[in-house]
């Protein structure tokens, strides 16, 4: 079964960003930015207009038990697993337009261009609205199966459980293993979103094409020295915490600049006791390392930890490093890049190819099934801010590839 290339079909730009506009007046803030946290009162307004939108469509619209809205725009043999996009409609406290929303608009346009044209694909396409990406990631976990079995690590900041919070959106936290899907129910997921990024901007591209979403390993680098007076302690003698933890710092920096495309930050420090007369004897700090191969992430760590045994000789401290976080890549295969590449070729739009080095949704659907990703140009790398912009032009062409690459993925099997 092979569905027809519709090649002379386009996304209506006008309404897209019609749409991307409407949906940023709910949680508004006064200097232009939108506040919509998931569970609150504007996320609900938000998910009550998307899936206002989505029966407009004739889609077949239901709430999963982790909150997920899914949206299904049947296709022509109702048996085949179905190829879903979307992503996320909540934002940090003062977020942007286009983080998360974007792509759940444009795979919303996807289907309404098919709709009015009266076409279907062989396979139903699904948008996804997943739940709380910005904080827990609960929504994409529980379909891929990865939810923590424990309520109490989700209950919210201001005391609120996970039993009221999912059934404020319609989900229910004792069935959340329901949520959990599989390749037989998704034969294939790509999500469209903004790069969040200055790479595209810098190279004068209109595309990213995703390799993969980069992994993450967190941990905490501990640093103990001997605490004493500032005025009385010769220099030759001290055990200063902080000037080991300086060291480290320059080692986290060298080893992120060391040739590859991994990143390494030291971003949160504590130093004890924190006065100024009182050479410190503590200091704890982060670590966050990314990289698309954890080979090569294993393999700067051990560099790293190398550094560390020698400023503690040379500074007379101990240190130690404790992981926090250990997210594996997930890579996109080879003939999902090529779809979205040869899409941007059909558009004639300049692409390259570049990893994800923030986490998506994306990431948890590549556990059950094959993931791309699609990126446009973020203004001067903002993102997670009411600065944070992608021109009309832009979110039009993102869609564009996004309508030829799901059109491709139904001929593909």
């Amino acid at each position: 079964m092979k569905s027809i290339i519709y090649n002379h079909l386009l996304i209506n730009g006008d309404r897209l960003n019609q749409s991307i506009a409407r949906l940023a007046q709910i949680g508004k803030l006064p200097k232009g930015g939108v506040k919509r946290i998931a569970y609150s009162t504007e996320d609900i307004e938000a998910r009550n207009l998307v899936m206002h939108w989505m029966k407009e469509l004739q889609m077949q619209v239901r709430i999963d038990a982790a909150g997920n809205i899914i949206g299904k725009y049947s296709g022509k043999y109702p048996d085949l697993p179905a190829i879903a996009t979307g992503s996320h409609i909540d934002t940090v406290p003062c977020g942007g337009h286009y983080d998360g929303a974007y792509g759940v608009l444009a795979g919303l346009e996807v289907v309404r261009v098919l709709h009015e044209n009266q076409l279907k694909l062989d396979r139903a396409i699904e948008v996804i609205v997943f739940t709380d990406e910005e904080s827990t990631m609960i929504g994409s976990k529980a379909i891929s199966g990865r939810v923590i079995n424990n309520p109490g690590y989700y209950r919210r900041p201001d005391g609120t459980d996970i039993y009221t919070c999912l059934e404020r959106v319609g989900g229910n936290w004792d069935y959340i293993a329901q949520a959990r899907r599989s390749s037989q129910d998704i034969a294939a997921f790509v999500e469209l979103h903004v790069e969040q990024g200055p790479v595209l901007e810098s190279m004068h591209k209109q595309i990213g094409v995703v390799e993969g979403i980069v992994g993450q390993r967190r941990f905490k680098i501990t640093v103990q020295g001997s605490a004493n007076h500032a005025g009385t302690t010769p220099m030759q003698m001290r055990c200063d915490a902080l000037v080991a933890a300086a060291q480290v710092v320059l080692a986290v920096n060298k080893i992120g600049n060391t040739p590859g495309q991994q990143v390494a930050t030291v971003g949160k420090m504590q130093v004890s006791p924190n006065a100024a007369n009182v050479i410190p004897g503590w200091v704890e700090m982060s670590l966050d390392i990314r990289d698309l191969s954890s080979l090569h992430i294993d393999s700067l760590l051990e560099k790293l930890r190398t550094h560390l045994e020698g400023i503690a000789v040379a500074t007379k401290t101990q240190i130690s490093l404790n992981s926090c976080l250990h997210n594996e890549p997930a890579l996109v295969e080879p003939y999902l890049q090529k779809a979205i590449a040869n899409s941007c070729q059909h558009l004639n739009l300049t692409y390259t190819h570049l990893p994800s080095r923030a986490s998506h949704d994306a990431q948890e659907m590549a556990q059950i099934t094959d993931m791309g990703m699609i990126f446009v140009p973020s203004e001067m790398g903002v993102s997670h801010d009411s600065g944070e912009y992608t021109s009309p032009e832009q979110c039009t062409q993102g869609a564009n590839v996004l309508l030829q690459t799901l059109i491709q993925l139904d001929s593909h099997y």
